[in-house]
């Protein structure tokens, strides 16, 4: 399921920087840095020379070849047929936005700090609502071109007015953005601003305005963007293969934050319809690295030739990210999936224990907070802190949201657990329906259908034992299964009645929640907001939130948050694991240390020839 991308960005709050990382220019009020983060801490010094989990004497070349783990905006693992991954129109294939340098870029060793990239340093106004971007005279487009300031405000106000309709929501306190002279860009946001979007700006794609000139900026095309990052699109089949190439003697290479890092020459997604089709051409050495999802494949089917005698290696790393949010999600935009009671019933359906015992070989936990696995999941009564914020949104919002939050309730591991069915078909009873020859009848008069929306077939095992007991419950339950690009465009315009996706914040959320939960977003086609929750609470919380000024008080309000929406029902929690499953034909070198909060591949790691050779590469 989806993680976020490096182009997902984090917080910077106006107050105060790390000591010693700022010179103060008192003739404006202004500081200057070098970095920026959430809350003022940066680990890296001005003079850092790299990051801590790189290996700086990483060789270079090689290709590295995989299928894609993660992918953001209009981007599609299973096929592509346009190269625009910045609107909304048509499939991209993943990893094109990396074609894109930024003015910053983070290190995955902090929660949320970014550093110069194409900017070498950021002065703040005092009032925190204008940003001046310094830029490196190196910086420059494949095509040789200057970066300029006029490129970084062209870019930063066309997404804004054009872009995919996640980095509009996000980009929508800009106030402006404007060049000051070629060497520098000056951004001005709005008053009340969320603390996320200076580091949003910070890390958005920069575009070559001349490029654009002659051309739609929102048309669905096969034309290659001109780029300006460590790589840039190579050969390409649509559907089959894209791969990116490492730019020689690019201008970004020497710099701290580069340093060790982009070291395949060729950097190749291959493309599959099918998961099993997928792991039979990782077998035969079609691509050579592959992180595992699907835990009967990592439990069962690592029993080739190749995995027995250790040509293929496998390694289980750490997630200290947010697990986030896996599960069905009710598309509550649809009249039928109104009433929280019903939803709170199709929950009560899913046994969770049996499918991880018989399915899924207790490799996972059950996931019960949009925030799982983070400082920021609600647990237990409300602090006090918590109270204060919910207090005047007492009798808007459930009872519930004052006391312990909500939890999916332990099955007896059968499968079929009457106790959790007849609770079930209590609160269907409650909530108005009726049961009439076996089937469940609504308030109106209406069979309750519910249709499960999917593009490949690896989780029917997960979803047809709950398919059984929505039946068992009178509701006429189908898996409807159509092909990626169809997927994608029901997705968008929220044709579907329940769909599985993963969705995981960062260590500091910031405008991205309202993407996830806002009512706003909800409205948009092809939001993150596949519920359509649309809660004036759920708003004014993540309003808080955005501006919280420090990480205690973040904290707090996103545990609040977490209470209000787990109170709504709108999903039907998945599970999750803190780690990462993966395998590799064994020709590469990686650091001993992986940096916390990403998997470092294949960003840190490195083709080792003499690898390759004693596995016959």
């Amino acid at each position: 399921m989806a993680r976020p991308s490096r182009r997902t960005v984090l917080a910077l709050a106006a107050a105060g920087v790390g000591s010693g990382l700022l010179k103060v220019q008192a003739q404006t009020g202004a500081t200057e840095s070098h970095g920026m983060s959430a809350f003022g801490d940066l680990k890296y010094p001005a003079d850092f020379r790299h990051f801590d989990f790189v290996n700086p004497q990483a060789p270079k070349g090689g290709t590295f070849v995989h299928t894609a783990s993660n992918w953001a905006y209009n981007q599609n693992p299973t096929t592509f047929n346009t190269m625009n991954t910045l609107v909304l129109r048509g499939d991209a294939p993943p990893g094109l936005d990396g074609i894109f340098t930024s003015l910053m870029t983070g290190g995955g060793d902090e929660p949320d700090a970014l550093y110069g990239l194409a900017a070498e340093r950021v002065a703040i106004s005092a009032d925190g609502l204008t940003y001046r971007f310094t830029l490196r005279a190196i910086a420059a487009f494949h095509d040789g071109t200057k970066i300029t300031g006029a490129d970084v405000a062209w870019s930063i106000l066309t997404l804004k007015e054009k872009g995919h309709p996640l980095i509009r929501t996000i980009l929508r306190d800009v106030a402006g953005a404007e060049a000051d002279g070629d060497g520098a860009v000056i951004v001005r946001f709005n008053e009340g601003r969320p603390r996320s979007l200076p580091l949003t700006v910070a890390g958005l794609p920069i575009l070559s305005k001349s490029w654009y000139a002659n051309r739609d900026f929102e048309a669905s095309t096969m034309d290659v963007p001109l780029g300006s990052s460590a790589y840039k699109v190579g050969r390409f089949e649509s559907g089959r293969f894209i791969e990116y190439e490492r730019v020689k003697g690019w201008w970004g290479e020497a710099l701290p934050v580069s340093v060790g890092q982009n070291n395949f020459d060729v950097v190749r997604v291959e493309f599959f319809r099918d998961r099993d089709v997928a792991f039979e051409a990782f077998k035969s050495r079609t691509y050579t690295f592959r992180e595992e999802f699907t835990s009967r494949t990592w439990a069962t089917q690592y029993d080739f030739p190749a995995a027995k005698d250790g040509r293929v290696a496998r390694r289980e790393v750490a997630d200290d990210t947010p697990s986030g949010a896996q599960g069905w999600f009710i598309n509550t935009r649809r009249d039928k999936f109104a009433d929280p009671r019903l939803r709170e019933a199709l929950g009560l359906a899913f046994d969770f224990e049996w499918t991880n015992k018989q399915v899924m070989f207790d490799s996972y936990k059950r996931t019960h907070s949009f925030f799982q696995n983070s400082p920021m999941m609600a647990f237990g009564p409300p602090t006090p802190e918590e109270k204060a914020l919910l207090e005047p949104f007492r009798g808007k919002v459930p009872d519930e949201v004052f006391g312990e939050p909500y939890v999916p309730p332990v099955s007896d591991g059968s499968g079929q657990d009457r106790n959790l069915l007849r609770r079930a078909t209590a609160l269907l009873r409650e909530a108005g329906f009726v049961l009439r020859d076996n089937k469940l009848i609504d308030p109106k008069g209406r069979p309750m259908i519910v249709e499960f929306l999917d593009f490949d077939n690896s989780l029917e095992r997960h979803t047809q034992p709950y398919v059984a007991n929505l039946r068992r419950l009178g509701i006429e339950a189908t898996i409807r299964r159509v092909d990626s690009a169809q997927y994608q465009s029901r997705l968008k315009d929220y044709d579907f009645d329940l769909t599985i996706r993963r969705y995981s914040l960062s260590m500091t959320p910031g405008e991205s929640m309202r993407t996830f939960f806002g009512s706003e977003s909800g409205r948009q086609p092809g939001s993150q907001n596949l519920s359509g929750i649309a809660d004036p609470v759920v708003d004014a919380l993540i309003s808080k939130a955005i501006v919280a000024t420090t990480r205690a008080e973040l904290t707090v309000t996103c545990k609040a948050l977490d209470r209000v929406l787990r109170a709504g029902r709108y999903w039907v929690p998945n599970w999750y694991k803190g780690s990462h499953w993966m395998a590799y034909w064994d020709q590469f070198g990686f650091p001993e240390t992986k940096p916390k909060y990403a998997r470092g591949v294949p960003g840190t790691w490195w083709f080792d020839p003499t690898k390759a050779a004693k596995i016959g590469g």
